[in-house]
């Protein structure tokens, strides 16, 4: 079993904008290896509890290791982000001072070849957050028609040659069934031409699959409102993410909630969003396309 790896992103700044010192209850709703976490309790009041919500049982128990120096101050629960506002009633989580989500894949997941979200190791195409979810990439590449498939790759990989690839996907399959990683990238490579520049001809297709299999998206609509209700005055929500599509859901979440709230009054903590300083890209290259943006409930 590979040991679990993840170097937090935007540390310093996301401790600054969640500014664990006021003390209260904090919520990392993405818990991952517990990074992030343990310097919010680090920082925090003895007083002050954490919330940790995570799918994958490997970062959790990862996690678990790494917050044990702050035992009892912390609860870790299973379970999708989407489910906060139940997880958090659950839990007697309420008038939360900070929510932390840091959306996207860990390095551990894309680094652990069976877990099938990297195409540099040849594996099963799987791409699950959560191990247990009943649909995984090869279920999507091998049974969604033509038209869908051509839908996922454009709308989620933002990919201009979708049409094409899901056209060759399908007639891929009739011979047999795409099962692995390598195939998989190999066939989008020669859909395309074979180009290889900087970036993997498969890089969006890959994207695409992660997002569709995973709902990504939809849950990030979801818990951003969720998430707001949750905030004592004061609070605030602190969101990473690692592509446009991601971004641009959170900026306008954002934007609308401070142009309409009426009874719930929220001001931005970001007008632009943060990114890696070049010491952070020199030391982590995974970082370049993180953005932060946060949001305080004024009250």
């Amino acid at each position: 079993m590979q040991t679990f790896q993840h170097t937090s992103v935007l540390m310093d700044e996301a401790m600054t904008l969640l500014d664990p010192q006021r003390g209260g209850v904090y919520v990392d709703g993405t818990l991952g290896g517990g990074g992030h976490a343990a310097a919010v309790l680090a920082r925090a009041p003895q007083s002050s509890h954490l919330l940790g919500i995570e799918l994958d049982p490997a970062a959790i128990a990862a996690a678990d290791a790494v917050l044990a120096p702050y035992a009892p101050r912390y609860q870790i629960v299973r379970g999708n982000y989407a489910d906060m506002a139940g997880i958090c009633r659950r839990a007697g989580v309420d008038g939360v001072a900070g929510i932390l989500l840091d959306i996207g894949v860990s390095s551990h997941q894309l680094d652990t070849p069976e877990r099938g979200f990297s195409f540099k190791f040849p594996a099963a195409l799987d791409m699950r957050l959560d191990p247990d979810a009943p649909v995984d990439a090869a279920h999507i590449v091998n049974t969604y028609n033509e038209v869908d498939l051509a839908d996922i790759i454009f709308r989620y990989g933002e990919e201009r040659a979708s049409r094409r690839i899901a056209k060759l996907i399908v007639a891929q399959r009739k011979s047999a069934p795409i099962t692995t990683t390598t195939e998989l990238a190999d066939l989008v490579a020669h859909a395309l031409g074979g180009k290889r520049g900087k970036i993997h001809p498969a890089t969006r297709t890959f994207q695409a699959l992660r997002i569709a299999v995973n709902g990504e998206l939809d849950v990030l609509t979801t818990v951003i409102p969720a998430a707001l209700e949750l905030l004592a005055p004061g609070g605030r929500l602190v969101i990473i993410s690692f592509h446009s599509l991601e971004d641009r859901i959170v900026k306008h979440a954002f934007r609308d909630v401070c142009a309409q709230s009426l009874v719930r009054r929220y001001r931005l903590l970001t007008k632009h969003p943060l990114t890696a300083s070049d010491a952070e890209l020199a030391a982590n290259p995974r970082s370049r396309s993180a953005k932060m943006r946060a949001i305080e409930y004024v009250g």
